[in-house]
């Protein structure tokens, strides 16, 4: 069975009259429900309701699959999807240097490049600049994305194992494991010399198949299957992982990503990621 899963502000039942098979349950009041339907048909349909109601396109609009819904694992990028930037194009600012590693990092996570190389070319070019920065960059830079304590909460509360996994940095996904509430994480390690950094990264470089690896790793360590896994991310690097989990999610993602995942978070925050699973307002640890 699935149901068409709507989220997003004015989110009303009654504008889908006729669609579902059944009726709607109600997730968040004006922001969130379910409605029981039969197939892809229904979620074509659906979309071109929201289309002609809400031109402007603030409703996420997916249609999930009942069976084995409340995911047990959850496996995260990092930038751009728990976090609020890519601190690597944050270092970059600080050496002067931000227009062109950006530029490179944009190419790279709509997969234009191949994610490894285009890491090492921009970690090369941060060559010489002060340990400081991480610091600095963490402290006025990276904040949580919203949605994303209540995510974790939730989720470990009904007994989600809950994995950060990033091409990004360890000094920075030790961080922000910890103030978001991950279980374990997984990051690359930039090398320095004590006072600044060397411009290399350690290998094994984190990438795409690196981030699969985790999911599989996270399966195989809590005796789950492919099924009871959540995998989120924004990049082509995270698309490995978001194709092979029980529920895939391309969270305000480049659009390769955002056409090949299973669902598509585009206009609400990480809560939304809850509502997918079916949690109600009620079960929301902080929300």
């Amino acid at each position: 069975m699935f149901v068409l899963n709507v989220i997003g502000k004015g989110a009303d039942p009654a504008l889908f009259g006729g669609l579902g098979s059944g009726p709607a349950r109600i997730l968040s009041p004006g922001l969130a429900f379910d409605l029981p339907v039969t197939g892809i048909a229904s979620l074509i349909a659906a979309r071109d309701i929201a289309a002609d109601l809400f031109p402007e396109g603030p409703l996420d609009l997916n249609l999930v699959k009942t069976e084995r819904r409340r995911k047990k694992l959850l496996v995260a990028d990092m930038d751009s999807t728990i976090i609020n930037v890519e601190c690597l194009d944050e270092l970059a600012d600080m050496a002067g240097l931000k227009p062109q590693i950006a530029a490179i990092t944009e190419r790279a996570m709509r997969g234009e490049l191949e994610f490894e190389a285009a890491l090492t070319e921009r970690v090369g070019m941060l060559k010489g600049l002060s340990l400081d920065a991480l610091e600095r960059t963490y402290l006025e830079r990276v904040r949580l994305n919203p949605g994303a304590t209540s995510l974790l909460a939730t989720m470990r509360a009904n007994g989600a194992h809950t994995m950060l996994v990033s091409g990004g940095f360890g000094y920075f996904t030790s961080r922000v494991a910890q103030a978001a509430g991950f279980h374990v994480e997984r990051g690359n390690t930039l090398l320095d010399d004590g006072a600044a950094l060397t411009g290399e990264v350690a290998l094994p470089i984190l990438g795409r198949e690196a981030k699969l690896q985790a999911l599989e790793d996270g399966v195989a360590a809590n005796g789950l299957d492919f099924a009871d896994a959540l995998a989120v991310g924004d990049g082509a690097n995270d698309l490995a992982m978001i194709q092979k989990a029980g529920l895939g999610v391309a969270y305000h993602a480049k659009p390769v990503v955002a056409q090949a995942a299973g669902a598509a978070i585009t206009h609400n925050d990480l809560t939304a990621l809850l509502y997918l699973q079916g949690y109600a307002d009620d079960e929301i640890v902080g929300g």
